[in-house]
């Protein structure tokens, strides 16, 4: 996957599903970062844009920061990250059992 076909949330939650997906595990951005400029991330692009999508990650209850020291955040996961796949769109996703459990494409938005 790249970012070309996948947007940088869906990216990042599937790092967090694959990689730190135990609400005991912690994790920074730097962390994350650099899975995803493994995964083709547009070399343009610096940890400080990833800022916002962590940001979101939090607000949808996905993700909760833990410690911060200048600009590399730590998190833990609310709970278990399971994988969807949803039946209108046919996106692959993944999500918080305590988050909404709809399909996070704008296009979409049905419920799972």
């Amino acid at each position: 996957m790249t970012t070309q076909t996948v947007t940088i949330p869906i990216q990042i939650r599937k790092i967090i599903f694959e990689k730190f997906n135990d609400p005991n595990l912690r994790f920074t951005n730097d962390e994350i970062f650099e899975f995803l400029q493994g995964n083709g991330l547009d070399s343009s692009l610096t940890i400080d844009d990833m800022e916002t999508y962590f940001k979101q990650l939090h607000d949808d209850g996905l993700i909760r920061p833990i410690a911060q020291n200048f600009t590399t955040q730590w998190f833990k996961i609310f709970d278990v990250i399971e994988k969807h796949n949803c039946k209108s769109c046919n996106q692959e996703f993944y999500l918080g059992k305590l988050e909404p459990q709809v399909c996070p494409n704008s296009q979409c938005k049905a419920t799972i």
